[in-house]
C-alpha cells in the first residue's frame, strides 16, 4: 500500500496498493498543530464518486485507528472523521448505514478520501479535534466562537510583579489565573484586586522611568513600588497575598488582613486600619460579583446543553480556586437531526484542543466516548481528568443551573434568529433584491480633518453581525486630499473587492446561493450598504464598473435625512430614484442598526489609530535603538524629550550607548548633525 509518511510517524492512505502488500507503521504521539501532507492521488482517478469510491478504498483499509477526510470536486474538506477501526468505520458509509439526510448528502458528493493511521485511538481523537478547529469542515459540529480565553498574570520578571489582563501564549514569566468566561470579568477582577492588594498594573517602561508616584498611588489603588513607597520585601508580601487569594486560599488572606486590622486599631493607628478595611472590602467586591462559589467544587468547568429546534446552545461555567470566573454560552453549528449528546461530544474535544483543561469536568449528560475523552485531556493536560455526570448533592445543583442559564440563553438566541430572518426577508422585499441576502457588508469612514483616516467594514447575516468578518482599512494613498471622503471610499472599495477577485474569484449569481443550517457563510456580500448618499454611491459604482463586478454585488446608499435626523434617511439604488421608508418600519430600523454599528467600528477603529499617534515615542523611529537601549536612555534622562535635547557626549554616558549610537540618536533629531 502506497502512503506518504508523516512527520510523527504515522502513515498517509491514498487508496492505491503495491504488491498486494500492506507495510503498517505506528504514528509517533500527535501535537496540536502539526502539518500533516496528504496525498490526493489514487482511486479518483477511476471516475468513481459517493458509496462506490468510499467500496473501493474500504478494501485497501486497515483495521487500525486513524483519521479520515472526505473532498467534495472543488478539493473541498467537507468532513474529517476518528475511528478505532478505518476499515469498518469508514465500511458504514459505503453501506449507507444510518445515513440521515445530510450524511447522504456529503457521501455523494464525496470524490476522493485521504487516511492517517494513528497508534491509538487517543491520538486519533486529538488529532481530529485540530484538524476539524483548523479546516472547519462543513459537515463538523463546528464551535463557532473560538477566541481564547483571558487570564489574569502576575508578572515574574521585574523587582515589582505587576498585575496584568493577559490573552494569548504565555510566553512571559509569570503565574497565570484563569481562564475567566470574558475580558470584563478579568477588568472587574483586577480593579477589585488593585484596591485589595495595591499592586502595580503600569507597564515596565513607566515602571522604570517614574520620579514620583502616580495617580494610583493617591488615591489608594497602588502601593508606590516605582518610587519605594514600599519597600520591596513589603510589596513582597502584597504580590504573595494576591497569589494566594487566586490560587484559593482566599479566606487564609481575609483573616490574615483582618488581624493586621484590629492590631492597627488597638494600637490607634486608625489610618493604616482604614487601609486594611478598604482591602477587605476590596476582596468582598471581588466575591460578590462572582455568584455562586461552591465550597465542595475546588477547579472545575461545567457544561450543560440545551438541544431544541434545530439549534444547540451549551453553557459553560469556570470555576478556579473555589471560585466562579464566569461563564459563556456556545451555539455550534451541528446538524439538527444529531442528538445533544452527539453535539456535546464533538465540542469538548475542539474545546480543549487548544485551552488547559481542569482535574474536573462536570456534564449534563452522558455522553459516548466519555472516558476516551477523558484519557485524552489528561494526557494532553499532563494531569489526572475526570469527567462525570453528577447525579446528586451540590455538584448536581451546579449542573441544573448550568443547564438552566442553557436553557434561557438557547430560548433568547431562537428569537433573535427569527427575527433576523424576518428583518432579512423585509431588506429583500423592500429593495426588491431577486434573493433574501445571506451576507450584507456595510462601510463608513472615520477622521479628524483627514488625519489618522479609516475605513470600516462590518458584516451582518441570518445570525445578526459577524465580529469575526470585520475589517478595518488605513488609509495609505497619499493622493486624497485630507477629509475627501469620496476619495477614502475609492481606496475602501478597490483594496476590499479587488483582494476579494483574487482570492475568491468572481461569483456565479446565476447561480441561488446556498441556504440552510449546514451552507457556508458566503465570501462574496450579497448587499452592501454605503453611509452616504449620491456622490457616494456615485464613486462606489465607478470602482464597480472598474472591477466589472456590477452584475455580482447590489450596492445601496444611505444617506442621512434632512438635519440628519434617524428615521429621514434616503436610500439610493442603481436604476431607481431615491426613496424613503415610513418612520416606524422594521427594516428602516434595521438598516439604521447596521449603518450605527460601521459607525461605531470605524469611530474605534480611528480613535485607535489616534491614541497609538499620540503616544507614540520618538525614539521607537530611530533605526538601532531597540527596547533595551530606548529603556536606558529614558531611565537616564527621564523623558524622549530629554534625550532630544542631549549633546552627543551627555548620550555617550549612557551605559549601553557607544559613540556610533550616540551620534545616531543626535543626528535623529538635529538636521545639522553633530560636530
Amino acid at each position: 500500500m502506497n502512503g506518504g509518511k508523516l512527520p510523527d510517524g504515522g502513515i498517509l492512505y491514498d487508496g492505491t496498493e503495491e504488491d498486494d502488500e500492506e507495510v503498517l507503521v505506528e504514528a509517533e504521539p500527535v501535537h496540536a498543530g502539526v502539518e500533516i501532507d496528504w496525498h490526493v492521488d489514487g482511486l479518483d482517478e477511476t471516475g468513481l464518486t459517493g458509496a462506490d469510491l468510499i467500496g473501493e478504498f474500504v478494501k485497501r483499509l486497515p483495521n487500525s485507528p486513524g483519521v479520515y477526510r472526505m473532498l467534495n470536486k472543488d478539493g473541498e474538506v467537507m468532513y474529517v472523521g476518528k475511528a478505532r477501526s478505518l476499515k469498518k468505520r469508514v465500511s458504514n458509509y459505503a453501506q449507507g448505514r444510518l445515513h440521515s439526510n445530510r450524511l447522504t448528502r456529503m457521501v455523494r458528493e464525496t470524490v476522493h478520501m485521504e487516511f492517517v493511521t494513528t497508534r491509538t485511538e487517543v491520538e486519533a481523537l486529538l488529532l481530529e479535534a485540530n484538524l476539524i478547529k483548523r479546516l472547519r469542515p462543513r459537515f463538523n459540529v463546528l464551535l463557532r466562537d473560538d477566541k481564547s480565553f483571558p487570564y489574569i498574570l502576575i508578572t515574574g520578571d521585574s523587582r515589582a510583579p505587576a498585575l496584568y489582563k493577559h490573552r494569548g501564549a504565555r510566553a512571559r514569566k509569570g503565574d497565570y489565573f484563569g481562564p475567566f468566561a470574558s475580558a470584563s470579568a478579568v477588568g472587574r477582577t483586577i480593579n477589585s484586586l488593585q484596591r485589595a492588594f495595591l499592586l502595580r498594573t503600569c507597564t515596565d517602561s513607566v515602571f522604570e522611568s517614574r520620579t514620583r508616584p502616580c495617580l494610583l498611588y493617591q488615591i489608594k489603588r497602588c502601593s508606590g513600588p516605582c518610587t519605594h513607597e514600599i519597600s520591596d520585601e513589603g510589596y513582597g508580601e502584597l504580590v504573595r497575598q494576591a497569589k494566594d487569594f487566586l490560587s484559593g486560599r482566599s479566606q487564609n488572606v481575609k483573616e490574615s488582613i483582618a488581624r493586621a486590622m484590629n492590631e492597627a486599631a488597638e494600637e490607634l493607628d486608625f489610618e493604616r486600619a482604614a487601609v486594611f478595611r478598604d482591602r477587605l472590602a476590596g476582596l468582598s467586591h471581588v466575591q460578590s460579583h462572582q455568584g455562586i462559589n461552591p465550597a465542595g467544587v475546588e477547579e472545575a468547568d461545567i457544561f450543560a446543553i440545551h438541544h431544541e429546534g434545530g439549534l444547540s446552545c451549551i453553557q459553560v461555567f469556570f470555576f478556579r480556586a473555589g471560585q466562579n470566573w464566569g461563564n459563556q454560552a456556545y451555539f455550534p453549528k451541528a446538524d439538527p437531526q444529531l442528538t445533544g449528546a452527539e453535539v456535546l461530544n464533538s465540542f469538548l474535544a475542539q474545546f480543549y484542543d487548544d485551552r488547559p483543561c481542569p482535574r474536573l469536568v462536570l456534564l449534563s449528560e452522558q455522553v459516548e466516548e466519555q472516558e476516551l475523552l477523558a484519557t485524552a485531556l489528561a494526557e494532553r493536560a499532563g494531569h489526572k481528568v475526570a469527567i462525570s455526570v453528577p447525579q446528586r448533592g451540590e455538584k448536581k445543583d451546579l449542573v441544573d443551573h448550568v443547564a438552566a442559564n442553557a436553557r434561557e440563553a438557547h430560548g433568547r438566541k431562537l428569537a433573535e434568529t427569527a427575527s433576523q430572518s424576518r428583518l432579512l426577508a423585509g431588506l429583500a422585499e423592500t429593495f426588491q433584491l431577486p434573493y433574501v441576502p445571506r451576507r450584507i457588508e456595510i462601510y463608513d469612514n472615520s477622521h479628524i480633518m483627514g488625519t489618522n483616516a479609516v475605513g470600516g467594514m462590518v458584516v451582518a447575516g441570518p445570525e445578526g453581525f459577524v465580529k469575526g468578518q470585520y475589517r478595518k482599512f488605513n488609509i495609505k494613498s497619499t493622493d486624497i486630499t485630507p477629509g475627501d471622503d469620496f476619495g477614502m471610499m475609492r481606496e475602501v472599495m478597490t483594496r476590499r473587492f479587488s483582494r476579494l477577485l483574487k482570492e475568491e474569484g468572481k461569483p456565479d449569481r446565476s447561480i441561488a446561493p446556498e441556504d440552510g443550517a449546514d451552507a457556508p457563510f458566503p465570501a462574496w456580500p450579497d448587499v452592501i450598504l454605503i453611509d452616504g448618499g449620491q456622490g457616494q454611491m456615485t464613486a462606489v459604482r465607478k470602482i464597480l464598473e472598474d472591477l466589472d463586478i456590477t452584475d455580482s454585488v447590489i450596492a445601496i446608499g444611505v444617506a442621512k435625512g434632512v438635519d440628519r435626523d434617524a428615521g429621514r434617511e434616503r436610500f439610493f439604488v442603481k436604476g431607481k430614484p431615491d426613496f424613503t421608508l415610513p418612520p416606524r418600519d422594521p427594516v428602516l430600523y434595521f438598516i439604521q442598526r447596521m449603518r450605527d454599528e460601521a459607525h461605531r467600528f470605524a469611530i474605534g477603529s480611528h480613535r485607535a489609530r489616534r491614541k497609538k499617534e499620540l503616544v507614540k515615542n520618538p525614539l521607537d523611529e530611530i533605526g538601532g535603538i531597540g527596547p533595551t537601549r530606548k529603556r536606558a536612555l529614558l531611565q537616564h534622562f527621564g523623558t524622549a524629550k530629554a534625550v532630544s535635547r542631549a549633546a552627543v557626549s551627555d548620550l555617550m554616558a549612557v551605559e549601553g550607548i557607544s559613540e556610533a549610537v550616540a551620534r545616531l540618536v543626535y543626528n535623529h533629531f538635529h538636521e545639522s548633525g553633530a560636530d
